[in-house]
């Protein structure tokens, strides 16, 4: 049996110059699929808002979802290293609440630290989080939290001033300890340039491949969803849409003519025979 994948492995990895593999997962059965598959680690991201709750983007979701969901992931991991994504608005309030908060994915559901948003705005809470032993996962660039604050999805770091505020963020989330820092949406020239300089580990979405690791959206990556929606960074190997209503017409149509259940699949009054 493989050893637990903890925060001194993705360092290891980082020093060894070996690729970390993050990807989502939402419940017990597809935190198992990773697992099995050889993932590192598993975010319980907030993209469940889109990918699995039906709504429009993430800032509907629910602390409570949140952390319902991330059990369940930790049910269906014991080896993966597993990070909750505190969703809008659970942690931008209230100092000490947001510190309750995130403890609640460490005492109530398992996981091995929490991710959040944001940059040097952030450092208060993170090095409190850090101080009362709470793993922290950084998250700049491209913040999904914000996007109606953008405007929209788009490049972070192009512009030279953002370039050096993008730096400056990831500087500042290093010193003050998280373990990873999620680079989204910013050029790989860039990506590669703060990876270079911090000592947590990088994980990229849509930054190249000079990061430590990748993180992508389970849906993307197996085509589940049905929106035929794919972002520009990611890449689907599988379209587990197609399957299962492949295999639900099947069932429909097997029983509408009743070849489905059969005798094989049926109980009857006498016991078969061995």
């Amino acid at each position: 049996m493989e050893p637990k994948v903890t925060i001194r492995t993705l360092r290891e990895k980082k020093a060894r110059g070996e690729k970390a593999v993050m990807l989502t997962a939402f419940d017990a059965a597809t935190a198992r699929w990773a697992q099995e598959a050889g993932v590192d680690m598993i975010l319980v991201g907030d993209s469940m808002g889109n990918t699995v709750l039906g709504y429009p983007n993430t800032l509907p979701v629910t602390l409570e979802e949140s952390l319902s969901h991330t059990a369940a992931v930790r049910r269906g991991s014991d080896r993966c290293l597993v990070v909750g994504d505190m969703p809008f608005l659970s942690y931008q309030l209230e100092l000490h609440e947001a510190v309750r908060n995130a403890g609640r994915y460490l005492k109530e559901c398992g996981a091995d630290g929490v991710k959040l948003e944001g940059g040097r705005t952030m450092l208060p809470l993170i090095r409190r989080l850090v101080e009362v032993g709470i793993p922290v996962m950084g998250h700049i660039g491209l913040l999904p939290q914000s996007v109606l604050k953008d405007g929209g999805y788009r490049i972070h770091g192009r512009a030279e001033e953002e370039r050096k505020a993008l730096l400056e963020d990831a500087a500042a989330l290093d010193q003050a300890g998280v373990f990873a820092l999620v680079l989204e949406g910013v050029p790989r020239e860039l990506a590669e340039e703060i990876t270079r300089n911090v000592q947590a580990t990088t994980i990229g979405i849509g930054a190249g491949a000079g990061t430590d690791g990748q993180v992508q959206v389970l849906a993307d990556l197996l085509g589940y969803g049905g929106d035929g929606y794919l972002p520009r960074h990611a890449k689907r190997y599988v379209s587990v849409h197609d399957i299962a209503v492949q295999a639900i017409q099947a069932y429909c149509s097997e029983v509408r003519s009743g070849e489905f259940p059969d005798q094989a699949h049926s109980v009857s009054m006498t016991p078969p025979s061995r």
